[in-house]
């Protein structure tokens, strides 16, 4: 049976691959796609790579520049912080409005708070602000630089094994995962990314306006307990949040419509996609 999200992720690839970008001696991933209107970055989480926001750069090229990025093969987040700059240099773009999600929420935080002269508006999710509790969840307790990737790959098996086992709705996503997990990305790439989260920095403070900043968040996200949501509250103040009622780590790929419409909302465009109403809240 066809995993229709794998086919139409991989037809997008098609038509946009992936073009390779060295900033400061590294080399990421970059699909640049759109040409006017407000610009958009997006950074995915551990597992994922520049297409796995397919959706959103499909509905919003027409009106905004996207660029979608592919962690490198070393690096952390303070470097990575770095070579936003650099990207953003090396397009001949000022000001952007930021999205990361998980891994990619930590480092747009970081970001905020060390180079808030580039940030138009900030947009963090299902993230953390200290990735300490991780650190004791498989396969983080490993040493994931050094450890057999087939251990690494088991520990992050195992979790997604167990979304599938709660959410049988949402299999064709544990998928497309997997097949990140298991060499779509490279191994020095995944190995990078999981020591990145072990070992990053404690976050500063973001001198950003609240106004210019919104979270998003899940309600069943599997990763990221309340708890930890309070804290990213806490510590950013933003003028507003979004909660999905249901969407799990990954509410981006399950629920595009609603997803493409807060960014369209935060991005000042009019509304294509849906409208935050039943099973979704915007709190300010």
């Amino acid at each position: 049976m066809t995993n229709t999200l794998i086919a139409r992720r991989d037809a997008f690839n098609a038509r946009h691959p992936e073009a390779r970008v060295t900033l400061n001696g590294r080399e990421w991933g970059v699909i640049d796609v759109g040409t006017d209107g407000p610009v958009l970055i997006l950074i995915p989480g551990t597992l994922g790579r520049a297409d796995v926001f397919w959706q959103q750069m499909e509905a919003l090229a027409p009106r905004a520049r996207v660029l979608a990025t592919t962690y490198p093969a070393s690096g952390g987040v303070t470097e990575w912080a770095d070579d936003l700059v650099a990207l953003l240099d090396a397009c001949g773009i000022d000001t952007a409005t930021i999205l990361g999600t998980s891994l990619g929420g930590y480092l747009v935080q970081h970001f905020g708070a060390t180079h808030p002269e580039r940030v138009a508006k900030l947009l963090p999710a299902n993230t953390l602000v200290s990735t300490e509790a991780s650190r004791s969840r498989p396969p983080y307790t490993l040493d994931v630089l050094s450890a057999p990737i087939a251990d690494l790959r088991a520990g992050l098996h195992k979790g997604l094994g167990a979304w599938r086992e709660a959410h049988p709705d949402q299999a064709e996503l544990v998928d497309l995962l997997l097949g990140e997990v298991d060499g779509r990305i490279p191994e020095a790439e995944l190995r990078t990314r999981l020591n990145a989260l072990k070992t990053a920095p404690t976050l500063a403070s973001v001198p950003i306006p609240a106004t210019r900043i919104a979270t998003i968040e899940g309600d069943d996200d599997p990763l990221i307990q309340p708890a930890s949501r309070e804290e990213v509250r806490a510590h950013l103040a933003p003028a507003v949040s979004y909660r999905f009622a249901w969407g799990g780590h990954f509410p981006y790929v399950v629920r595009p419509g609603l997803y493409t419409g807060l960014l369209e909302t935060e991005l000042g465009l009019p509304l294509t996609g849906e409208g935050w109403g039943e099973g979704a809240v915007r709190t300010r």
